[in-house]
């Protein structure tokens, strides 16, 4: 590979890490071609871009992005792939089903909304994460509980304090 075509490279990788948000670096080394080709199968059906590329190019493009992946960096060892996806989620669950058939990918590290975690006991926290729209629609409930039951409480106490008052009125 020429310096042309790793400064193209190290282009794409900067403009994928800025359009998908979110990327995961694995260790896929040891694998056979077949397995290699049956995981970029599996994650072009899950919406995930993967690509096989040399440490020193992804720590590039890592450098050409704002943001802070300087924790990213001692993780940039030996065969490296780098999955892209839109979702934060999906790559985990991803790494996790081809993990039920062998020890390979293993999460070096993941780059989620500004989130860096490392390391591959990291997956099931991953799995587990819950995306922005998701936590957003649970604080919109969690605060819409309150103000309904002030509203009902408000509502139901109003009408017992005109019947107090009533009841005052034909006493008197």
């Amino acid at each position: 590979m020429n310096k042309e075509e790793k400064h193209d490279l190290v282009l794409a990788l900067t403009e994928q890490i800025k359009e998908y948000g979110n990327f995961y670096i694995t260790d896929t080394s040891n694998l056979t071609v077949a397995k290699i080709n049956d995981i970029r199968r599996q994650c072009f059906a899950s919406d995930i871009k993967m690509q096989v590329t040399k440490n020193s190019l992804i720590k590039k493009a890592m450098e050409a992005v704002d943001g802070d992946f300087s924790e990213m960096y001692d993780v940039l060892k030996g065969a490296s792939s780098i999955m892209f996806s839109k979702s934060g989620t999906a790559p985990a669950k991803l790494i996790k089903q081809l993990r039920k058939k062998g020890d390979k990918p293993v999460l070096k590290a993941a780059y989620i909304d500004t989130a860096v975690f490392i390391g591959d006991n990291q997956l099931d926290a991953l799995v587990n994460l819950k995306s922005k729209e998701q936590l957003i629609g649970e604080i919109v409930g969690l605060l819409q509980s309150p103000a309904k039951n002030v509203i009902g409480a408000l509502q139901s106490g109003g009408n017992k304090l005109a019947g107090i008052v009533k009841t005052l009125q034909e006493r008197g």
